[in-house]
């Protein structure tokens, strides 16, 4: 189905294209022949979908494939605990969809404002040193083809770990067979504590914890350290109550965060003061709930943001460096640096390929320039081995990136097998796989 031309920004307001047509496929029959008018007609076409990727992945200048209309499961496997979801499906609107089978994700990100098929795409993760990104919960996959006809990847199919984490350049994906999990409860211990106590036994608790994770509030000495552990679907629940729920996600995670940032900009020097409360009032929550009620948060504050992921005994390297780069270059960082961990997994473009992973990632309001604290930040990244986001900001081109991932070869044989025409590329993949 065509709809109006009309202008298209993503989330974080880095990306602005006006699209020659935009098409809202129902089904995967209109999706194909979507796919097949545009390449006929020598126009480029890119999915997109809830448009959270930071950089111009998504972007479409031809003919942009809206897939909020591609949404729901579109078959289950209880006995082996598998579902297939159409592409476009937002991940806030799985765990409803597998609770019919008692089912849930293994692992998700902080936010599940993300289609699948993007989420996926682009490398998301969340934490936990036992496991990998989303990527690696991929058995099973259909891309349609420049043609318009359907590739099927099975499980034991050699290029499934390709495309479970693709880019979109190898194909519109049209559905994703998931590996699920029984349903699951976390037990979620978040604390303020010392920067000195969290950085000191890392090791215990990252070896130790199902799910850990730290904040650090910059020009403090401060942490905010979140460890969820793993409890039998069956466990009692003692979640939030309502109020409190809204008391952290409505009011200070967003409301007030969002009005300190914007004081922040045009008064930095307060910036330390509010790091320093902020950290404070993070801290202090013992609850047990559903897990896709632990993983994810509702995020309303609009922000830039770069992540790397570091071979993850060289963290703590790392993590000084930022820690002296922000104190003597004088900056006012409002933002905390967000530190998670991955197990090391197969998918040729995860930033995970072959090494268990230690995530880094920086943020910045968006009404404030973050280059200059991104650029430093990504060259003390990059030279303790950190591989970028996909979906987030980053200066890589193909020839450095193809330094970083030991399949990065591959992955271009492989993209010019399925795609030699580059129906499905644009600029950001042109820069960052090559024309």
């Amino acid at each position: 189905m065509s709809a109006r031309r009309r202008p298209w920004q993503n989330w974080p307001r880095t990306v602005q294209v006006l699209p020659q047509r935009v098409e809202t496929p129902a089904s995967v029959e209109e999706l194909q022949q979507a796919v097949k008018r545009a390449v006929s007609a020598g126009l480029r076409v890119k999915a997109v979908g809830a448009g959270h990727s930071f950089t111009g992945i998504a972007a479409a200048p031809g003919v942009l494939l809206d897939l909020s209309r591609l949404q729901g499961l579109a078959g289950a496997d209880p006995g082996r605990l598998r579902v297939r979801l159409l592409a476009g499906t937002r991940l806030h609107r799985v765990p409803p969809l597998l609770a019919a089978y008692n089912l849930a994700m293994p692992n998700l990100g902080d936010i599940d404002r993300q289609s699948v098929a993007g989420a996926l795409s682009t490398g998301t993760h969340g934490t936990g040193a036992g496991f990998g990104g989303l990527c690696t919960q991929v058995v099973g996959l259909t891309l349609v083809q420049p043609d318009g006809g359907l590739l099927t990847l099975a499980e034991d199919d050699a290029r499934l770990p390709a495309a479970a984490l693709g880019l979109g350049a190898l194909g519109v994906i049209a559905d994703v067979t998931l590996q699920c999990v029984p349903a699951f409860a976390l037990h979620a211990v978040e604390r303020s504590e010392p920067l000195s106590d969290v950085l000191g036994s890392l090791p215990g608790r990252v070896g130790t914890t199902d799910h850990f994770e730290f904040y650090w509030f910059p020009h403090t000495d401060k942490a905010a350290s979140k460890a969820n552990h793993r409890l039998p679907g069956t466990a009692p629940l003692a979640p939030l109550s309502p109020a409190g729920r809204w008391l952290d996600e409505r009011l200070l995670s967003n409301a007030v965060f969002r009005a300190t940032c914007a004081a922040g900009t045009l008064m930095p020097g307060v910036v330390p003061a509010v790091n320093g409360i902020a950290a404070r009032l993070l801290g202090g929550k013992d609850y047990t709930d559903h897990s896709h009620r632990v993983f994810t948060q509702r995020r309303t504050v609009r922000f830039r943001e770069m992540e790397y992921g570091l071979p993850a005994e060289r963290l703590p390297a790392a993590f000084d460096a930022l820690r002296r780069l922000i104190r003597e270059r004088g900056w006012r960082i409002s933002f905390p640096v967000e530190v998670r961990w991955a197990a090391a997994d197969n998918r040729w473009l995860s930033t995970a390929y072959g090494r268990d992973t230690a995530y880094t990632a920086v943020h910045r309001y968006y009404r404030e320039d973050p280059a200059e604290y991104f650029d430093a930040v990504e060259e003390i990244m990059l030279a303790h081995g950190g591989r970028p986001h996909w979906g987030k900001l980053h200066s890589l081109d193909a020839a450095a990136l193809a330094r970083l991932y030991p399949r990065f070869g591959d992955f271009l044989e492989l993209r010019n097998e399925l795609d030699p025409g580059r129906s499905f590329s644009n600029d950001y993949l042109d820069r960052v796989l090559g024309p």
